[in-house]
């Protein structure tokens, strides 16, 4: 086998470490990225945020100039200013001045993105206040297990009932539900058959009493005995023992709303079946939903959308941005060493702050970027809502703005925007076209909407089936087949018709 030389070209392309960072912290979400600041913070002691600059000694106050003279320092006495501060969340600050310092981190490079830019419609720059709107909702300050326990406290039980309450309290799950039959459970703490049987009845008097507990419903083994046992809580009275006797054995028919085989079943009339019906309503099927800590995290929005005469102001809530700087000490300290920052062990973390900084100040400017031309584009959702959504795609924003198509779908995904109609993720304003009779196209999220007010509008005794939806898109000139209808009505998650229709 001979042996030769060969020259050959080729291209390739090379993402730099500073380039995949960037690419990285763009699809993070808030609270991810978040949890990346506080990575970086404990691992890199030159990075910190502003609320832990602070001066406790005079010596070390004329070392490190404030943060408003930094850079009248930096110009005055020749020395590189040290601090390198996230940029505020009003346009002129965050995409204006370039320092050339090395410390701040923000040399011109070809990335993509600008924080708050006036918009060509005149929408001006945030101030950062936090005067709209947001969705609250509140965390639950107990689990559910400490909840329980809580109503035990004042119960005089012996050391082996209140471990066997602990056991069912442990087995239970995020919805209140005791999913392990109390055999399984017994078989798994003890071997011994006849202990096992004491085991077993101890289990069965705690389960009674741990169902007896607030919320009612809890320890349930599935659905129905959930609701009976919420039932048996309320008030008596002739429509509750209807309730009862459906719950435990036509619950089937009561989803499938067959009237007649609930009256031939109970015996009772029409009147009484709706008032049970009313009682079964009322009743939550999950009753450990409200102490589930993941259900309670609240949605913040990375960017607020407020109207300002005609034109409407997008801005970048000033909760979402992190606030990162540079050590000064560390910073003095490494230039004070001999052989200069390069030389130093500390000289790559230096560094990697001054990328961090930058990357996540580029992050927040292209999401606003992205964000005042979805408003552009969107301009009559946000006058007159959803029926005014126009089809919009990833690639007319990417062309807009010199982006690339997954550059857009990385920003649009887990980024939330708040509006007077509500709080919504990015890729909420996308969607496909539907052709319409004047030969134009409906937003797929108009139609939706569309459809929702219809169902919202009909009759409950005769419910709109997916074909009568499908006609009445046609009067409206859009057309839209009986299968694309079902598609939109299950993921907005409405039943189908059969299933609407009141008893």
């Amino acid at each position: 086998m001979k042996q030769t030389l060969q020259v050959r070209l080729s291209q390739h392309l090379a993402l730099t470490p500073q380039l995949q960072q960037s690419i990285r912290l763009l699809q993070l979400s808030t609270l991810e990225l978040h949890q990346e600041v506080e990575q970086m913070l404990a691992s890199n002691p030159l990075l910190e945020t502003e609320e832990e600059f602070t001066v406790s000694t005079p010596e070390l106050a004329s070392n490190a100039p404030a943060e408003t003279s930094a850079a009248e320092t930096s110009s005055d006495t020749g020395a590189e200013a040290e601090t390198a501060e996230a940029p505020e969340l009003s346009g002129e600050d965050f995409g204006g001045t370039e320092r050339e310092d090395w410390e701040n981190g923000t040399e011109k490079d070809d990335f993509d993105g600008i924080r708050e830019l006036p918009s060509s419609s005149g929408s001006g720059s945030g101030s950062g206040e936090d005067d709209g709107e947001r969705e609250s909702q509140e965390f639950a300050e107990l689990t559910l297990a400490e909840h329980l326990a809580e109503q035990l406290a004042g119960h005089h039980l012996s050391p082996e009932d209140r471990a066997a309450l602990q056991v069912l309290i442990e087995s239970l799950n995020e919805d209140g539900y005791l999913e392990d039959p109390l055999e399984e459970i017994a078989a798994a703490l003890i071997e011994d058959e006849e202990a096992r049987e004491d085991l077993l009845d101890r289990l069965r008097i705690a389960l009674r009493l741990l169902q007896s507990l607030e919320p009612a419903g809890i320890a349930a083994r599935d659905l129905s005995e959930c609701l009976v046992l919420q039932l048996r809580a309320c008030p008596k009275c002739p429509a509750q023992v209807i309730a009862i006797l459906i719950c435990k054995s036509h619950l089937e028919l009561l989803a499938r709303r067959d009237m007649r085989r609930l009256m031939a079943e109970t015996g009772a009339d029409e009147t009484m079946l709706r008032e049970a019906q009313g009682l079964i309503t009322q009743l939550e099927p999950k009753p450990g939903r409200r102490f589930t800590q993941g259900a309670a995290a609240a949605i913040v929005p990375d960017v607020i959308v407020r109207k300002s005469g005609r034109e409407f102001r997008v801005m970048l809530n000033p909760e979402v941005a992190p606030k990162l700087r540079i050590n000064d000490l560390y910073a003095n300290a490494l230039r004070a060493t001999r052989g200069g920052i390069s030389n130093s062990p500390l000289g790559g973390q230096l560094q990697e702050a001054r990328w961090f900084i930058k990357n996540i100040q580029q992050r927040f400017e292209t999401i606003l970027r992205v964000s005042q031309a979805i408003v552009e584009r969107q301009r009559g959702f946000f006058t007159h809502g959803a029926l005014a959504m126009k089809p919009l795609v990833l690639r007319e924003i990417a062309d807009e703005l010199g982006l690339h198509e997954s550059t857009i779908s990385r920003v649009t995904t887990a980024k939330y925007m708040a509006t007077s109609w509500g709080t919504f993720e990015l890729k909420y304003f996308f969607g496909s076209g539907l052709s319409t009779e004047a030969g134009g196209e409906a937003s797929s999220t108009a139609v939706r909407a569309l459809i929702k007010q219809f169902v919202a509008a009909e009759d409950i005794k005769k419910p709109l089936s997916d074909s009568a939806l499908a006609a009445m898109l046609e009067e409206q000139g859009i057309q839209c087949a009986r299968r694309t209808v079902a598609k939109y009505r299950e993921a907005m998650k409405i039943a189908p018709a059969n299933l609407r229709k009141a008893l």
